[in-house]
C-alpha cells in the first residue's frame, strides 16, 4: 500500500529542464528501480519507448536511423544501452539540426558502458543527469521524518510501501535480481550465492576503509576479482568508493578508499535490520547514518553544480573528516554524527583540518533539532536542515 496518492516531484526536474534548453540529447542514468521511467514520463512531454519491450525494440532495431528521423520529437528511449547502434546514428541526425535542443532523451541503468558509448558518439552534444532514489527534500512535505527515509531506504517502491514485510520482501527480490541477472551477466565465473555473500560482506564493512585483500581472502578470490565486483556495483550505482584527500604536506594519510552501499534500505536488508529499534541497536547504526547522509549531500551537490570532487580525510593518527566537497577554491568539510547533541569537542577534527588547509569551512551534521556555533569556524547543523536547505548552507 502506497503512502502517497500521487507522483512525487523530483529535485532533478529543474536540472533536466535547464540542460534540455542547451543540449540536443540528454542521458538520464541511475540504478534500476530508482524512478527513471516515472520521472521521464512526468518531466518530458515526448514519445516514450522502452527497449526492454520487444515491440518498442523492433521500432529501432531494423533501421534506427529511419526511426529516429521519422518519429516525432522529443523522443524518450528507455534502457537505451540495449541498442548501442543508436548512439552512432544519433550524431549525424543531431548535427543536421545542431541548434535544436531537447530532442532526444536516453535512459539507462548500467553506467560504464552506456556513458562511454554515448560520450564517444555524442561528445559535446549530450548532457548526463544521474537520478538517485528519493532525496529527503522530495518526501519531507508528506509528513515523514528523515529517520524514516533512513530506515526504509530511498528506492521509491520500497519507501512508499507501508507494510514492513512487503518492504523487506522488495529488497530481498532486488538483491536476488542483482546477483542472478545483473552481476551474473558480466561473466564473473562465480555463483549467485557467492555474489550474495559478497554483498553481505560489504554491508558489514560499510563506511570503513576498504581492505580488498581481506575481502578477497574471506571470499576465496583474488584482490583483482574484488575490485572487479566493486567496479560493477559502482557501475550499477549501488556502491561508492569515496577516495581519500591527499596532499604533499608530509602527513601520513590513509590512501585506501572508504566503501559504502549507496542505499540505506539495501544495507539494512543485508544486515537483517527491519525496524527502528533494530537499527538503533545495530553496531552498524553510525556507519549507516554516515553513508545515508553522504549520499544525500552528494546528490544535492551534483544537482546544484558541476565539477565538484568528493573526498574523505583521515590520517594514521586518527584525525578525520567524513566528507569533503571540493569546489576548487573552496573545500567544505562535513562531520556526520548520529547523536541528538553536538559539543565543541566533536568539532576538533574539522577545526584542525581548517587550520591545516585541508578544508576552508566545516559543518558538524547531527541528528538534533537546533543550529548553533560550536567554535568560531564550525557550526552544528541538524541533518534535516542541511538536506532541505543545502543550497543556502553550502552557498559560495
Amino acid at each position: 500500500m502506497s503512502i502517497f496518492s500521487s507522483v512525487i516531484p523530483r529535485a532533478a526536474a529543474g536540472r533536466l529542464h535547464a540542460l534540455s534548453r542547451q543540449f540536443p540529447a540528454l542521458l538520464i542514468v541511475g540504478p534500476r528501480q530508482c524512478g527513471k521511467t516515472t520521472f521521464a514520463r512526468a518531466a518530458i512531454a515526448g514519445q516514450y519507448f522502452d527497449l526492454e519491450r520487444p515491440s518498442d525494440f523492433e521500432v529501432f532495431a531494423g533501421d534506427p536511423e529511419l526511426a529516429l528521423e521519422r518519429l516525432e520529437q522529443p523522443l524518450v528511449i528507455d534502457e537505451a544501452q540495449l541498442l548501442p547502434p543508436l548512439f552512432s546514428v544519433l550524431r549525424p541526425i543531431i548535427d543536421a539540426q545542431r541548434d535544436r535542443a531537447g530532442r532526444f532523451y536516453l535512459l539507462g541503468s548500467v553506467s560504464p558502458g552506456l556513458v562511454r558509448d554515448v560520450s564517444e558518439s555524442l561528445a559535446g552534444r549530450v548532457a548526463t543527469i544521474e537520478l538517485t532514489p528519493f532525496l529527503y527534500r522530495e518526501v519531507a512535505e508528506n509528513g515523514l521524518g528523515l529517520e524514516e527515509l533512513w530506515l526504509r531506504g530511498a528506492f521509491p517502491d520500497a519507501f512508499l510501501e507501508e507494510e514492513e514485510d512487503r518492504r523487506v520482501d522488495w529488497y530481498e527480490q532486488y538483491a536476488g535480481a542483482l546477483v542472478h541477472r545483473d552481476l551474473s551477466a558480466f561473466d564473473l565465473r562465480t555463483s549467485p550465492s557467492e555474489l550474495r555473500r559478497f554483498l553481505g560482506m560489504l554491508a558489514h564493512v560499510h563506511g570503513g576503509v576498504l581492505n580488498a585483500s581481506q575481502l578477497a581472502r574471506s571470499l576465496g578470490v583474488s584482490y583483482h576479482t574484488i575490485n572487479r565486483y566493486l567496479d560493477i556495483l559502482e557501475g550499477h550505482f549501488l556502491a561508492r568508493r569515496l577516495q581519500p584527500w591527499h596532499s604533499n604536506r608530509g602527513k601520513r594519510l590513509v590512501k585506501a578508499p572508504r566503501i559504502y552501499l549507496r542505499d540505506s534500505g539495501l544495507l539494512h536488508s543485508l544486515l537483517g535490520v527491519r525496524s527502528h529499534r533494530q537499527l538503533l541497536e545495530s553496531p552498524q547504526r553510525g556507519a549507516s547514518w554516515e553513508g545515508f547522509l553522504v549520499e544525500q549531500i552528494v546528490a544535492l551537490e551534483n544537482l546544484s553544480r558541476t565539477g565538484s570532487q568528493l573526498w574523505f580525510y583521515r590520517t594514521h593518527g586518527g584525525a578525520e573528516v567524513d566528507l569533503i566537497v571540493d569546489r576548487g577554491l573552496r573545500r567544505i568539510g562535513f562531520e556526520l554524527k548520529l547523536s541528538s547533541a553536538a559539543t565543541r569537542g566533536d568539532a576538533r577534527h574539522l577545526v584542525a583540518a581548517i587550520h591545516e588547509g585541508v578544508i576552508t569551512s566545516g559543518y558538524l551534521i547531527y541528528a538534533g533539532v537546533r543550529r548553533y556555533p560550536l567554535t568560531e569556524e564550525v557550526e552544528a547543523v541538524p541533518a534535516s536542515d542541511l538536506i532541505t536547505d543545502y543550497a543556502t548552507l553550502a552557498a559560495d
